[in-house]
């Protein structure tokens, strides 16, 4: 005889061969219900409610069973609350991005010698260039394109001293170095940062510079080698940084940043020595004053506030209801003075010392930047102001009267940033998001 299931049923005889002529399934569970069905039972079968009582670990007189599971301790709880916290943010989409650790960092030296035959490094400035007081000139021709970033250029930089180099931040996510007076080619190539670079700063010797990138690590560069000496994060984006220019505190940075703060580092011990928390909106840019004992930030708040280096109360609000967000801010050569781009497109001027008056009569308008934080800029001399627009057009104004000197188109996207020469009359870079920096003389 072939060998039955529960039910006395096989796969090949089916159900015909049932103990009970006709039935499908359970035996028992039939017996048990005297033949009655889903429709006509008044309450569950005995077995269910047994089989439930077992999984609901209740005993005879459905009472709770008392479990020996051990008291969880505060750590377990908070984990498992942080456990929950975290898969409810990620259920309703707001889940913290993850945790990104600094990213491997390398240089590449594009030159043929890292030092020329008398041993001098590639660094080193040229002697028959100096920096003096000279007469400049508004630019008329372009002479050269650096290119060489694959997207477009954020913040370009002289190498402090003569401007023998020029430093660049690219949304490609590199920082290069590009030779100025003689071959002008791109020298040296920092790779290190997982998104675009935001700013550039060199110390006052140039021999290290500082980058802030959306990856949200700032990191500290050796110059000449192309190693990365340290690497900072608050985990918050940083949108500017600046080193405090006294030369006895060239290790202290300050990093304005999206969570409203500014921080401020030590290079040598790597720790926030300071935070400035006063602001409402994130902080765009950060500018020493007075002999570097204070410095104005501004921020997406609309204000401008004048904090004294080290203690993190403002001295100075700047806030006016008609007042636009100045993203970026210029200090004249002669330090008189601050260049602030609103994006109303105008450029106001504010005294940068003493009471920190808005200077009315210097307003420099014509151009349209809005949305877009283009650096002004001012020739070495004083005489005329200069900016780039939304357009890739650079403007130039007068200084004494404020009127438009001449506009030169320049590149086909947003022309982001223009630096005038500290040493060359009439020389002048220009960077855009179109990806070029180009050189005006």
């Amino acid at each position: 005889s072939t060998h039955l299931g529960p039910s006395g049923q096989d796969a090949a005889a089916g159900p015909q061969q049932a103990p009970a002529a006709g039935v499908v399934g359970d035996v028992e569970k039939w017996a048990e219900a005297r033949g009655g069905s889903v429709y006509s039972l008044k309450q569950p079968l005995e077995s269910k409610l047994e089989d439930q009582r077992k999984r609901l670990r209740l005993d005879d007189n459905y009472q709770a069973v008392p479990t020996e599971a051990p008291e969880l301790t505060a750590e377990q709880k908070a984990a498992i609350d942080a456990r929950l916290k975290q898969e409810k943010r990620k259920y309703e989409g707001r889940e913290d991005a993850a945790e990104q650790s600094a990213m491997e960092e390398r240089a590449v030296f594009h030159g043929s010698s890292m030092v020329d035959y008398q041993g001098r490094s590639w660094t080193t400035p040229p002697t028959d260039v100096r920096e003096e007081e000279h007469e400049c000139f508004i630019p008329k021709r372009w002479i050269h394109t650096w290119s060489g970033h694959t997207k477009g250029v954020a913040a370009i930089r002289w190498f402090p001293g003569n401007g023998h180099l020029l430093l660049s931040a690219g949304m490609d996510h590199k920082v290069k170095i590009w030779d100025v007076f003689n071959t002008r080619k791109c020298v040296q190539t920092y790779m290190g940062h997982a998104a675009a670079v935001r700013d550039i700063q060199f110390t006052n010797d140039g021999k290290r510079f500082l980058t802030c990138s959306y990856d949200r690590y700032l990191k500290l560069w050796d110059t000449e080698t192309g190693q990365c000496i340290s690497a900072f994060t608050n985990r918050k984006l940083p949108y500017c940084c600046t080193f405090n220019p006294d030369d006895d505190k060239q290790h202290v940075f300050l990093a304005g940043c999206s969570n409203k703060h500014i921080v401020q580092y030590d290079t040598h011990t790597g720790k926030v020595e300071q935070l400035y928390d006063q602001h409402l909106a994130a902080v765009n840019t950060i500018t020493f004053v007075e002999n570097n004992a204070r410095f104005a930030s501004t921020a997406d708040d609309k204000k401008m506030l004048i904090w004294e280096y080290g203690i993190p109360v403002p001295i100075k609000h700047i806030a006016d209801p008609t007042l636009h967000s100045m993203p970026a801010v210029t200090k004249t050569p002669n330090d008189q003075w601050l260049l602030c781009q609103n994006l109303d497109n105008q450029i106001t001027t504010y005294s940068a010392a003493g009471r920190f008056k808005h200077n009315r009569k210097k307003t420099f308008k014509g151009h349209i930047v809005a949305g877009y934080a283009c650096k002004p800029d001012m020739s070495p001399d004083g005489n005329y102001v200069m900016s780039g627009d939304s357009d890739g057009r650079l403007w130039f104004w007068d200084w004494k009267s404020g009127k438009v000197f001449r506009k030169l188109k320049c590149h086909d996207q947003v022309c982001i940033q223009a630096i005038w020469h500290p040493v060359e009359p009439s020389r002048v870079a220009t960077c855009s998001w179109d990806g070029t920096i180009k050189y005006w003389d």
